[in-house]
């Protein structure tokens, strides 16, 4: 995200450069600039001087290796405070991007790939001398009052997740910051965002609201999901689950707070209208027994659960840690106490993830047992 707003940042100085120009030249001027960022892939093809902003048009990026364009941009506005310049910083009232479309993707290998990949490779190869790095700390101050999101849409393909991989897609992206300030200070900026899910048969509805700070990105947000159909995150429960699940969506709520990189994210989960195959399990619990609650509970399950974790350890995995939570409470909510999951089960089967998991699979022979004692 932080380099984003480094690009963002380039590009409102060098459009304020433009007043120098002529609309022909200024679109040469600024793109053979950027280009030296972010590489040769990157066209601009139109820039306008408006009586309250500078406009650009027609922004392209194209991966140079798969030929595919990672990002469009429609329309570009920065609004600048140009009085701001006599106090020796570039103070920009509003920058809004219109109906930009962006795609990256996971490797196999687990990198992400996207539009900011040159720049973090160029700055990782790259050695920087005393006199460049000097230079760097002297470049002009870039305040931020409000950048503005509108109409985005956003493709996420995640190919570490197999075949086919998981295709995520996001749509009428409505983003707001505030308080932004380049090089970075640590400070609060406020973060909205709205949109929509795509996929599957519902389409869905999705809510960020708090802070960020960009400098150490520590967060409080709180985050909500609403009527997002289930099978757009098949591929990343489908090695927990075996049974075909054939329909639903969910509603999620979270409160998401990451300080030092340590989440805590405290939430719940609602399953909708699932349409189960009783062949299997889900989460590793027996899917007769999922459905049957499913019958008692009017096809709507509410289920707690509780993430926290270092996601500076490599050894700590995000989606894991929320599916085995997910399972425990599901447990709970079948009957089987969460104490004698917690302890008794996963307590047992050993330490950290891997006992976790082996101890979630041993959930069906409690609901054996069950049975057995109920006859």
């Amino acid at each position: 995200m932080r380099k984003w707003f480094v690009i963002i940042g380039i590009i409102a100085i060098l459009l304020i450069a433009g007043y120098l120009f002529a609309s022909y030249y200024a679109v040469k001027f600024i793109q053979a600039r950027l280009q030296k960022v972010v590489g040769p892939g990157l066209t601009i093809a139109e820039i306008e001087i408006k009586p309250t902003y500078l406009s650009a048009k027609g922004i392209r990026y194209e991966d140079s290796l798969s030929k595919r364009k990672i990002f469009m941009i429609e329309e570009m506005r920065v609004y600048p405070a140009l009085s701001s310049f006599l106090k020796g910083t570039l103070n920009i009232r509003e920058c809004m991007i219109l109906r930009p479309s962006f795609f990256f993707y996971r490797s196999r290998e687990g990198s992400i790939i996207g539009p900011w990949t040159t720049v973090e490779k160029r700055e990782k190869g790259k050695e920087i001398s005393e006199d460049q790095e000097r230079k760097g700390k002297e470049s002009l101050p870039i305040k931020i009052d409000r950048f503005r999101i509108r109409k985005g849409s956003v493709d996420f393909e995640d190919r570490k997740m197999g075949e086919p991989p998981a295709q995520i897609q996001l749509r009428e992206l409505d983003l707001e910051l505030k308080n932004i300030q380049y090089p970075f200070i640590s400070s609060h900026s406020f973060i909205a965002l709205k949109g929509k899910t795509k996929g599957g048969k519902k389409e869905g509805n999705i809510y960020i609201e708090g802070w960020v700070d960009l400098k150490n990105m520590d967060m409080e947000t709180s985050f909500k999901v609403q009527e997002v159909d289930i099978k757009i995150f098949e591929p990343y429960y489908r090695k927990r689950v075996s049974a075909e699940i054939e329909a639903g969506h969910i509603d999620l709520e979270a409160k998401i707070r990451i300080k030092e990189k340590m989440i805590d994210a405290p939430g719940q989960l609602q399953l909708i209208d699932l349409r189960v195959k009783e062949e299997g399990t889900v989460l590793w619990i027996p899917a007769k027994a999922l459905i049957s609650l499913l019958k008692d509970k009017g096809n709507r399950i509410q289920i707690q659960f509780h993430v926290k974790g270092n996601m500076g350890d490599p050894q700590f995995s995000l989606q894991e840690t929320f599916l085995t939570r997910v399972a425990v409470s599901l447990a709970g909510t079948l009957g089987v106490p969460i104490k004698v999951v917690g302890e008794t089960i996963i307590g047992g089967a050993g330490k950290g993830a891997e006992g976790l998991i082996e101890g979630l699979k041993s959930i069906e022979k409690l609901f054996r047992k069950k049975k057995e004692e109920k006859r």
